[in-house]
């Protein structure tokens, strides 16, 4: 079967690297059909004459330009000769450039050597090096340049190649130029002044560059001017045949490549091959076949041309559809049917060769839109656009080509009988021509052969191509590109196509990895009549491999399918079936009683017959395991359903067992074994008319379980055989039917997974067939609803557990929680007390928030232990492990109790946090302690308890009175410190802390104290009572909602923005609770305050009170606390309540380290408390004000002077 996503990977890999050995050392397609010639843009070509020492710095130079020019090199005129040189004469001349007498002899369309010819042996230039002394010295030296001259001229005037004279110089002050000596030459050589150049060996850097140019306009103008004379030919189409057409149309392509006019190569070649086609079924002059595999293979390298053009240029959708216009011109043009292995082939090499060019090119990276591509006579596709489609039908005409050409061996005597003749077959001189080399004396020479001949010629290269490989080459790299671009279907075509071929070579191995491939998509979608094929071929590359238990699962797998090979008539439809032959009732019955004859033999061994191909001992069992996913899931399925949801232990139940088989033909079993979780339960169903024989490897069956008899056992096709019975479960909890093993024979079992009719799903091969659909249980309510599981209860506790507690928990104190456990029927035996607390809001009682894992507030609420267990003396030993455990959950052992008796413990806990938490108790026991397999009894009791604060802490700062601070950080308070309090440098602040009780429980307060953190916060302020340092003497009973407030002073003594002022710590406990108990310390964090220097203190003086209408003096002291000369501005409000006399505003100057007074005069107007004059004080160096308090400037006016008795 179909392996794992990782495995089938690795196989691919494995595959891969085998098979890719023989494609290292295999050219791709185009370097095997195409010369480099075809396959590279042509380049110009040059040659140099002359100065030797020269051409190396010339050629370097000259391949480093953009485009490159190629040089021939000769070191002297004498070598004029091999440039040129005129081909020797062979038996096939050309007769469209010269007459021939001889009728044997044969004409083409293009020479294979042309583009050749013309890239490394015909120059569109020749320059000539002369030394300057050869031309500006000796008469004789210049005589011979003439000649020299004379004599190039007489050899490239022909060919139109260009001249280019170059002059050497040895250095600038060489020999004096001459100008009628110069205009000699260049008569003589008939050159334009531009192209008689001069070059300096001390600057040859310098004059590189305009030989270079010179070079480049010249073969320019020297390949348009061969196009043009071409052209003049093509406008004569008329009185030209098609044959010219097409070379005339091949050569200006090829010279305008040359040009790098890509335009106009692309446009002549699209010119020949249309004027290529034409000639098809018109031209005589060759054999009909030999005639079309020419135009083929013109065509085919014409074709090659217009798409590497297309596709360079960036034109993938223009490739495209070009491709497709080609591959449309050309499909039907078979040529003779009984070859047609030589059209089949011509074929693949297009689509191969196509995806090659795809795969090379950058054009395909480019984003698209299959949407908008094609046009409306040649819609396309988005997988058009990939190599992967190209690769696919290169191996499908190439399956076809194998095809044809077996049958042509099959069935002509003649294609069997290869000659030595056809081995003297070689390529001629034309493109797409075939000729016969013979001996001629001491000469070879090539003669014209008949299509019988080339046919021959042809067979024996196709036998000797390894169709096979090829197929195998194309269609993995398809099956890659189509698995990378997500496409499963088409990939899991070509893993079967690519099976088939291995399967073909016999390599069994390979073939089932790929098949398998293609079996697991088709069973995931449901394809039945290509999984019949697909498992066809994997039950043969078993039996091949000698896979006996993987031949018997595919065949079943296979016999379980739908018929699927007859259309609605009945009749069987017309197709190529594999070796599983046609999915029919008569070839899935036959396959039936093949599989169960191996499977039911008794003998001791079973010969190797052609017929099975496999050994298989007695004394090897075969077991088969089918789970909810399994590809046998129709060949035995398992429905389990339960008539209660819930039932008493030890009470009977029943459950209904339905099994359904698809196999073709009826299947007897011989027993079957019910296995459930709670093996106590599991049972046999015997079949009465065979013996009962446990399964050694796979028999769960305790002896003595419940043995039920049938007198038939039988899965009849498409029917569900419906079983029911009672069982008796021992144990409480959930009791779920795990699976069902059928044994079939003395060696063959199947386990089916149980399956509930509820949660069934549907087999996804027969889900679409046309059949009666019956429920597993005749009961419709249990077919709709039935479970393979139900709830077994617990038998009734009699023992009580009770939890008591008194009131809520507090904060920080060790709340104690008592658990009793009083046995009223039962004796308890290995009892255990699980204790779990949970949150209530479902928060958890974990806090992150705390930086220290094992921190001891790291839990809210957090059991601590268990103490007095009351009736047991080994209860401490035994509880104190619950701190060894977890801090939210206990597990505590309960001795041993006789009816009657109890057994109680305290449990410890203590809360961190403020927050309701759920407290679940569990008792389980033994009711009775000889039973080896009895069951415990358990109690579940639970209880919510509310953690509360017990105390809430609040603290106030308060200034000294009538004494104000001019303090900047409140004038201009930092973007951190708007809630932070300020207190003044070295002045004594009170301090106020409050303790108010928040529950409903009256507490005792022992004591309250402030503790500083560090060593650095005692030195930076000090910290005193009311009453003087230390703690306090007395405690205090707080009733609930009654507040306890204490006084400190604070002098801080450090000026620091943030000082950290400590924690007030309280000791308190419950009040009227055990004197002795423990005090709970409460820790509250002061928060931090700003401490700065105050430039100016204003400080008001005034009696304690005044009496109506006599004066009182009040003073205003304003002190400079600075080394600074401090300007200071008042403004005193009238009050309505007073008479005033005194300066209302005015700036004062104060001395550094010093105090400034304003006295004043009131006489009250009014009684009771009364607000004085405000004074507003403005700080003029750090423009800032302040005022005193309403409280501090206020005072109580008496009608007369108080009288105090």
């Amino acid at each position: 079967m179909a392996g794992s996503a990782p495995e089938l990977d690795q196989k691919v890999n494995e595959v891969a690297r085998h098979d890719n050995d023989d494609d290292r050392a295999r050219r791709s397609k185009i370097e095997e059909e195409y010369p480099e010639e075809l396959r590279t843009p042509p380049v110009s070509l040059v040659a140099l004459f002359g100065c030797s020492e020269l051409h190396s710095s010339i050629t370097n130079h000259l391949h480093s330009q953009q485009p490159p020019i190629n040089a021939l090199a000769f070191p002297d005129f004498s070598h004029l000769p091999l440039l040129l040189h005129p081909t020797s004469s062979s038996s096939l001349r050309d007769p469209l450039s010269s007459s021939s007498s001889d009728d044997s002899s044969s004409s083409g369309i293009l020479k294979r050597d042309w583009v050749l010819k013309h890239r490394t042996k015909v120059p569109s230039l020749l320059a000539a090096f002369f030394p300057s002394n050869h031309i500006f010295g000796d008469p004789t030296q210049w005589l011979q340049v003439c000649s020299t001259l004379d004599t190039l001229k007489s050899v490239i005037r022909p060919k139109n190649i260009k001249l280019v004279v170059v002059v050497v110089q040895s250095s600038p002050h060489d020999e004096v130029i001459s100008e009628d000596r110069l205009l000699a030459l260049r008569k003589r050589a008939e050159l334009d002044s531009k192209y008689v150049l001069f070059l300096n060996h001390s600057e040859l850097p310098l004059s590189l560059p305009r030989i270079a140019s010179a070079f480049s306009e010249l073969a320019l103008s020297y390949y348009r001017e061969e196009a043009r004379r071409i052209k003049s030919r093509i406008d004569k189409r008329s009185s030209t045949s098609l044959d010219l057409i097409v070379r005339y149309c091949f050569k200006v392509a090829v010279y305008a490549e040359f040009r790098r006019d890509w335009g106009e190569a692309l446009k002549f070649y699209e010119d020949a091959y249309h004027s290529l086609h034409e000639m098809i079924g018109t031209s005589t002059r060759l054999p009909p076949i030999q005639r079309l595999v020419e135009i083929k293979t013109i065509a085919e390298q014409l074709h090659f041309k217009i798409s590497t053009l297309l596709l360079h240029g960036g034109k993938l959708t223009e490739a495209v559809i070009w491709f497709h216009q080609h591959k449309s011109s050309y499909d039907k043009v078979v040529g003779s049917t009984e070859y047609i292995f030589l059209h089949w082939e011509w074929m693949s090499r297009q689509f191969l060769v196509f995806a090659e060019l795809l795969e090379t090119s950058s054009a395909i990276a480019q984003s698209f839109s299959s949407s908008n591509q094609g046009t409306a006579e040649i819609p396309l596709t988005e997988f058009e656009f990939y190599p992967a489609y190209y690769y696919q039908l290169a191996a499908h005409y190439l399956q076809n080509k194998k095809s044809a050409l077996e049958l042509l061996l099959s069935v002509s005597v003649a294609a069997q009988e290869i000659d030595g003749s056809s081995e003297s077959i070689t390529p001629s001189v034309y493109v797409g021509q075939f000729s016969q080399l013979r001996e001629k004396g001491e000469e070879l020479t090539l003669h014209f052969i008949t299509d019988e001949e080339y046919i021959r010629y042809a067979i024996s290269e196709a036998k000797r191509f390894q169709d096979s490989f090829e197929i195998v080459s194309c269609l993995k790299k398809s099956y890659e590109s189509f698995t990378n671009l997500k496409s499963r279907r088409m990939a899991a075509f070509c893993a079967f196509e690519i099976a088939r071929e291995y399967f073909g070579l016999s390599d069994p191995s390979n073939a089932k990895f790929f098949f398998d491939i293609a079996a697991k998509l088709y069973r995931q979608e449901g394809w039945v009549s290509l999984l019949w094929e697909v498992l066809g071929y994997l039950r043969e590359c078993s039996r091949n491999l000698g896979a006996f238990k993987d031949f018997v699962e595919l065949s079943l797998e296979m016999v379980a399918l739908p018929v699927t090979s007859r259309d609605d008539f009945g009749n069987l439809k017309d197709k190529t079936y594999g070796p599983g032959g046609p999915a029919t009732v008569s070839r899935r019955e036959s396959i039936h009683k093949e599989v169960f004859t191996l499977l039911r033999r008794e003998t001791e061994l079973i010969p190797s017959t052609e017929e099975s191909g496999f050994k298989l001992a007695t004394d090897s069992p075969l077991h088969l395991e089918i789970d909810l996913v399994s590809p046998l899931r129709p060949v035995l399925l398992a429905s389990v359903a339960f008539h209660e949801q819930m039932i008493k232990p030890r009470a009977l139940c029943s459950i209904t067992l339905s099994l359904l088989s698809h196999l073709p033909l009826p299947v007897e079993i011989d027993h079957l074994e019910v296995r459930f979780n709670q093996s106590t339960c599991n049972f046999v169903v015997r079949n009465s008319q065979k013996h009962l024989v446990a399964s050694p490897s796979s028999s769960t069956v305790q002896s003595g379980s419940q043995v039920e008899n049938e007198p038939s056992l039988v899965l009849v096709p498409n029917n569900w055989l419906r079983l029911t019975y009672a069982i008796k479960p021992e144990q409480s909890g959930k009791l779920e039917c795990l699976s069902i093993l059928a044994k079939l024979g003395p060696r063959f079992t199947i386990c089916s997974r149980a399956e509930s009719p509820a949660a069934m799903e549907d087999l996804l091969a027969w889900k679409h067939e046309n059949r009666v659909q019956s429920l597993p249980t005749k009961d419709p309510v249990l077919a709709v609803f039935g479970q393979k599981a139900t709830q077994v209860e617990e038998p009734e506790p009699q023992v009580d557990v009770s939890l008591g507690a008194s009131g809520p928990a507090l904060v920080g104190e060790n709340f104690t929680m008592p658990i009793v456990v009083t046995s009223k029927g039962h004796a308890v035996y290995s009892g255990e007390l699980k204790i779990n607390l949970v949150d209530v809001g479902g928060g958890g009682l974990f806090s992150p928030r705390e930086a220290e894992p094992f921190s001891l507030e790291s839990h809210h609420v957090e059991i601590c232990g268990i103490d007095g267990a009351e009736g047991n003396d080994e209860s401490e030993s035994e509880t104190g492990n619950i701190k060894k455990i977890q801090q939210s959950f206990g597990l505590v052992s309960v001795p041993e109790l006789k009816e009657g008796e109890s057994w109680s413990c305290k449990l410890e806990i203590k809360w961190h946090r403020a927050k309701p938490v759920m407290l679940f108790v569990s008792l389980g026991y033994l009711p009775q302690g000889n039973e080896a397999n009895a069951q415990k009894v358990h109690i579940h009791k639970s209880l919510q308890i509310e953690g509360k604060m017990p105390l809430v802490i609040t603290n106030r700062f308060m200034l000294p009175y009538r004494r104000d601070h001019l303090l900047l950080n409140r004038i201009k308070p930092a973007p951190d410190s708007e809630d932070m309090s300020s207190l003044p440098l070295n002045e004594k602040s009170v301090l106020v802390v409050s303790a108010k009780n928040c529950t409903e429980i009256a507490l005792k307060l022992m004591c309250m104290s402030i503790e500083l953190d560090d060593e650095q916060g005692k030195t930076s302020c000090l910290i005193q009572q009311g009453g003087g340092c230390g703690e306090t003497s007395g405690s205090a009973n707080l009733a609930p909602g009654e507040e306890f407030k204490k006084v400190f002073t604070v002098i801080p003594t450090v000026r620091t923005p943030k000082l950290s002022l400590g924690s007030v710590h309280l000791k308190w406990r419950r009040q009227g609770g055990n004197t002795e108990e423990a005090c709970v310390s409460t820790k509250h964090k002061l928060p931090e305050v700003n401490v700065d220097a105050s430039p100016l203190v204003m400080s008001l003086n005034c009696p304690p009170y005044a009496i109506l209408g006599e004066s009182f003096t009040y003073a205003i002291t304003i002190c400079n606390q600075t080394q600074l000369l401090q300007e200071a501005k008042f403004a005193l409000a009238d009050a309505q309540s007073f008479v005033l006399s005194g300066s209302h505003s005015n700036t004062v100057s104060v001395l550094p380290k010093s105090e400034h007074v304003l006295s004043y005069k009131l006489v009250p107007l009014t009684c009771g408390q009364q607000q004085l004059p405000k004074i507003t004080l403005t700080s003029v160096r750090y423009s800032a004000e302040f005022q005193p308090s309403t409280i501090a400037s206020s005072v109580f006016v008496f009608p007369s002077a108080p009288q105090a008795k």
